[in-house]
């Protein structure tokens, strides 16, 4: 479309010509909205030379230097009209920092903006030529990528490895930081106004999926988003009306493959769909605040249970798992042991088990966290561990007697030698210590044969038995005459004080 002054002249001896018999009223009309149309384009065109030099001159954001968010609509309109006119299309990244709030909460606001100072720098390093990127809100961006699906990924990849490197913002510590983009292609994807919303959904499908990477937006993303806001409902329901089971898988003492101990394991049975997968809903808690009172029920569920189990003669060891969200918030150890206190149980027969990267993550509410759980005498367990890159010296410091070794692997020390090679250096690791290892995942005899010969303390998995119901265990526990192996431990039946309330 051609909108030079020779091609918008108004064509008046056209008019004249044409013999229509035109009024002058309708003439004066089509000479105004002609007009107002000009106008528009106009004001628009002032607008983009206004911005033109570097994205925009005007307004920035404090925080970054990046341009301000009119500036950056302004020269999105100006990119839509240009695709409208078939010059090609434009995608645009919507880009949100993992791991952001936690570092802003823990180390404050002058941390965090330093942290978003630098990300802009990096955004515009790892952009060719001008950048056109604007922040959206807290640690969210928008930028602007002319070209085709090529040229957006290519980008998209360049600002992950960019963001990807630790931040060293002078507060003395390095923050490991990645981030979740969104891709949205205009006019593929349709209408200009959706193009946001449309970046927003697909950043969201990676942030669902665990972060640091990319997706590009695809309409089946809205209609999985339609049905996560009919699940979350449905978990909101269930939070209120406490709908969860506490599933529980029995350890093993790798010596006498006895029944020693047993972790909880949540499970939702939806009225409808069935057994749903902590897999999906814990995700979810997580991202929508329900984690806590989550959290809340399994420490209260989980201290009632082995009360019962006290009180009915099996003396059994309870494990729990503790979230993030508890972990960062120091009241879980007040709730830890205010449940402990009124179910009548010992502290040291109570274990929690923290993954660990989360064991890893150096922050002052971490810290007191693991400190309030020590001083409490709870057992700590470090879950997952051999997945991450656990420093020695700080594993040395954490306060955990326990350490479970990574399932993945556990599964392949009947085909790896570098699996047993690692798995056996984790366990003398751990007794160097003074640790204890359980090896969680246990599937096959040959598995077993080989954790046992390399010391291991304590098996868990489908080999010995898959979770139950507290009841189920609790009839097995009680009817030795039937009961398949393995047994439990005669010590699980023996005389116990239970915790004296003052």
């Amino acid at each position: 479309m051609d909108l030079s002054p020779a091609a918008t002249a108004p064509a008046w001896p056209v008019l004249a010509s044409l013999g229509l018999g035109l009024s002058l009223a309708v003439a004066a009309a089509a000479l105004a909205l002609w007009w107002r149309s000009r106008g528009r384009l106009a004001a628009l065109e002032r607008t983009l030379a206004a911005v033109s030099s570097q994205f925009g001159p005007g307004a920035v954001d404090p925080r970054t230097g990046l341009m301000g968010g009119d500036d950056f609509e302004a020269v999105l309109d100006e990119q839509a009209l240009r695709c409208d006119r078939g010059e090609g299309q434009i995608a645009l990244l919507f880009v949100d920092l993992d791991g952001f709030t936690q570092v802003n909460d823990a180390f404050g606001h002058g941390t965090g903006d330093a942290v978003l100072r630098v990300a802009s720098e990096r955004m515009h390093q790892a952009a060719p030529g001008k950048l056109a990127a604007t922040r959206f809100g807290g640690d969210e961006f928008l930028i602007m990528v002319r070209g085709d699906a090529e040229a957006a990924q290519r980008q998209a990849r360049a600002l992950l490895h960019a963001l990807d490197l630790p931040f060293e913002v002078g507060d003395g510590r390095s923050h490991a930081l990645t981030a979740s983009i969104g891709i949205a292609f205009y006019p593929l994807h349709g209408a200009r106004p959706r193009l946001r919303g449309q970046a927003v959904t697909a950043m969201r499908e990676v942030k669902q999926s665990g972060g640091n990477g990319y997706a590009v937006y695809d309409p089946q993303m809205a209609i999985d988003q339609q049905a996560e806001a009919a699940l979350l409902a449905d978990l909101r329901d269930a939070v209120a009306r406490q709908q969860f089971e506490l599933y529980y898988q029995p350890k093993v003492a790798a010596s006498s493959l006895q029944i020693t101990a047993a972790e909880a394991l949540l499970r939702w049975r939806h009225p409808g769909r069935g057994v749903v997968s902590p897999a999906v809903f814990i995700p979810l808690a997580e991202r929508h605040g329900l984690i806590g009172a989550i959290g809340d029920w399994v420490i209260e569920e989980a201290c009632r249970q082995a009360g019962v189990w006290r009180n009915d003669g099996l003396r059994m060891r309870v494990a729990i798992n503790l979230s993030a969200h508890q972990m960062r918030h120091s009241e879980v150890v007040a709730r830890l042991e205010a449940a402990l206190q009124r179910h009548r149980l010992q502290p040291g027969r109570f274990t929690v088990e923290i993954t660990e990267s989360l064991a890893l993550e150096d922050t002052a509410a971490t810290q007191h966290t693991f400190e309030g759980l020590r001083r409490a005498g709870l057992h700590v367990a470090i879950d997952d561990f051999g997945a991450g890159q656990t420093s020695l010296a700080y594993l040395r410091r954490l306060p955990a007697a326990e350490l479970k070794m990574d399932m993945s692997l556990v599964q392949d020390l009947g085909t790896s030698a570098d699996a047993r090679a690692i798995a056996e250096a984790v366990i003398k690791l751990a007794h160097a210590l003074e640790r204890r290892v359980v090896a969680e995942g246990v599937e096959t005899a040959e598995q077993r044969d080989l954790l046992v010969a390399m010391g291991c303390d304590e098996l868990q998995g489908y080999l010995f038995a898959r979770p139950m119901t507290a009841a189920a265990l609790a009839l097995w526990a009680m009817d030795d005459s039937d009961a398949p192996a393995p047994e439990f431990s005669a010590s699980l039946f023996e005389e116990t004080q239970p915790l004296m309330l003052d």
